[in-house]
């Protein structure tokens, strides 16, 4: 009987705490997936947020958040996915490593430039990232902050997600999507109001729509 109860102690214990995830996968963003229905945030990675502009340094900003999420998708989009559930984290997302075809999907990320080890819940991808800052690849290769730094700075409003001031008679908003495309609204415009100015993305006040079109953008739709 005592014999009996150990095995069944045993047993308990050996049995994961967190089901793994396994199915199609659906990219949410640079380190976020859906697999089978399921909301995963990848373990030990962290990839640039979807609104998150790199450069700097004389190089024009660019949507690098987006650039990493439409990368992870051409790349794994639509496969089948196995991972191994580690926890759940504060918003209800099954914190895993994923697989496709037996490979670590947020490894090949860091060792590739896009994203990052991090180091704050593992360290299981420090020497993947480090070899990539090395040989300049993906990120690496251009000015960025750090997604951590980028969040906490736009939580605490010192990041450049604060409107600018209005050069006097120039209320014309210059806005850059997600997906870069350059789009401006003119007073009374439906999206107007909600539209800011972040002058650090390389948004900028248009003084008139001729200004605005010789520039590059488009205007809004409504």
């Amino acid at each position: 009987m005592l014999r009996l109860c150990a095995a069944f102690v045993l047993a308990l214990f050996a049995t994961p705490l967190l089901a793994g995830p396994a199915g199609k996968l659906r990219v949410v963003d640079g380190d976020t997936l859906d697999v089978g229905g399921i909301t995963v945030r990848l373990h030990g990675i962290d990839a640039p947020e979807t609104g998150q502009f790199c450069g700097g340094n004389g190089a024009p900003p660019w949507p690098c958040g987006a650039w990493v999420g439409n990368e992870l998708r051409a790349r794994i989009e639509g496969r089948q996915a196995r991972c191994e559930a580690i926890e759940t984290d504060r918003y209800g997302r099954v914190v895993a490593k994923c697989f496709v075809d037996g490979q670590d999907i947020g490894r090949q990320m860091v060792r590739d430039g896009l994203a990052f080890a991090y180091r704050q819940y593992s360290w299981d991808y420090d020497l993947d990232e480090k070899s990539a800052a090395v040989n300049d690849r993906g990120l690496h290769a251009t000015g960025i902050q750090s997604p951590a730094a980028f969040r906490q700075a736009r939580s605490a409003g010192q990041a450049a997600a604060a409107d600018a001031a209005a050069p006097a008679g120039c209320r014309i908003k210059g806005n850059i999507s997600s997906a870069g495309r350059r789009i401006y609204h003119v007073p009374g415009q439906g999206w107007y109001d909600r539209t800011r100015v972040n002058t650090a993305r390389g948004e900028r006040w248009f003084c008139s729509e001729a200004e605005a079109r010789a520039a590059g953008w488009r205007r809004a739709a409504r």
